[in-house]
């Protein structure tokens, strides 16, 4: 209900005190390495781009492994930028935590949150990571000792964190007072408001020339194109046809982005040009219902994958838009988040409101 209420001036008692849990062996192993550096043998991605005919994905099969340890259920999880060997799930009861993927155990927990954390987002070389909650906080940790660096609030409830691509000392959050806001990481200052939608913000996406242009939804059904810290939107994407999209996506290709659409469809925009929808491309056949259901792209750009509503994962052929696989992935609510690896061609997470986070 929290977020349904108006922006209060007192946030109550200010927020949560932070603590933080070393949940690993050893912080640092015998060659001094961080129990944050990546395993060895791993690869990384040149500047988010593969060559895109080695790297060919599969459609995983079957659940390998699930991590509990969230006591609620986990809303969103993210994987460490360009090697994915962490992976960073926010969860319901105010806790974040950071799993390793290749020793399949939580390594690090975070709590500062006196309720759920509705996004998490890394920053561009995983060091630092922002947490936005119910509770009207955002926090800025440090992934390595889990100290919080700095806190921000607007009173408002924040949807939706995403840092800014050129410079990861700016961040945006989307509010449930209708503003977006810019966040300076290092002075905890609001430096830029875009005012223009009429209802709770809920996705954001950068598209152009590694995201130069930022891409808005909101629940008044409306998509808007901001040009960086302009706070006047240069395009207004409105059609009576289009039903609000609480998740957007950009595709690896950086030629399109796709929105979980709420009439069960995942519509298709182009990320450049006109941002004219493409309508005849469309993916149905999941029941969203009224939840913000992660999607994610395999690094190829070959398969779509999302939850829905009643717990199952969806796959999907991009260039055919056909359905390809139906799991039934969680109990008892939907299956809220799910991330593809960026190396590794089948590895697939989702997360669901059961608080298991599972490995497919």
């Amino acid at each position: 209900m929290a977020h349904l209420l108006p922006p209060s001036n007192s946030t109550r008692n200010g927020p949560a005190e932070p603590s933080t849990k070393f949940h690993g062996r050893e912080e640092f192993d015998y060659k001094g390495n961080s129990w944050m550096a990546p395993p060895s043998g791993l690869g990384t991605l040149k500047d988010d781009e593969l060559e895109m005919d080695h790297h060919k994905c599969y459609v995983p099969k079957k659940c390998v492994h699930r991590f509990t340890g969230h006591n609620k259920g986990v809303h969103r999880i993210r994987l460490f930028p360009r090697t994915g060997h962490l992976l960073l799930s926010a969860g319901l009861d105010g806790k974040c935590k950071v799993w390793s993927v290749e020793q399949k155990q939580v390594m690090r927990t975070y709590i500062g949150h006196s309720a759920g954390v509705r996004d998490a987002q890394f920053n561009y070389d995983g060091s630092t990571f922002v947490s936005a909650s119910f509770d009207r906080y955002l926090r800025l940790w440090k992934t390595e000792t889990g100290q919080v660096l700095q806190t921000f609030t607007n009173h408002a409830v924040p949807y939706v964190v995403k840092f800014y691509p050129h410079d990861s000392n700016f961040f945006v959050v989307g509010c449930s007072n209708n503003k977006i806001v810019t966040y300076d990481a290092t002075t905890a200052e609001i430096t830029q408001e875009y005012n223009h939608h009429l209802a709770p913000v809920n996705a954001i996406v950068f598209v152009e020339d590694h995201g130069t242009k930022m891409i808005t939804t909101s629940d008044d059904k409306k998509v808007l194109v901001w040009e960086w810290d302009i706070g006047v939107p240069v395009k207004y994407i409105s059609d009576p046809t289009m039903q609000s999209m609480p998740v957007l996506t950009l595709h690896p290709s950086r030629q399109f982005f796709v929105g979980q659409s709420l009439d069960n469809t995942i519509c298709v925009f182009q990320a450049q040009g006109r941002f004219s929808q493409q309508r005849k491309k469309k993916f149905s056949g999941h029941i969203v219902s009224g939840y913000a259901c992660d999607i994610a792209f395999s690094p190829d750009g070959q398969f779509l994958v999302s939850g829905d509503g009643n717990g199952k994962l969806n796959v999907w052929d991009w260039k055919r838009t056909k359905m390809l696989q139906k799991f039934k992935a969680h109990d008892n609510g939907p299956a809220i988040g799910c991330v593809w690896h960026p190396l590794d061609p089948n590895m697939v997470f989702t997360c669901g409101w059961d608080g298991i986070i599972k490995m497919w």
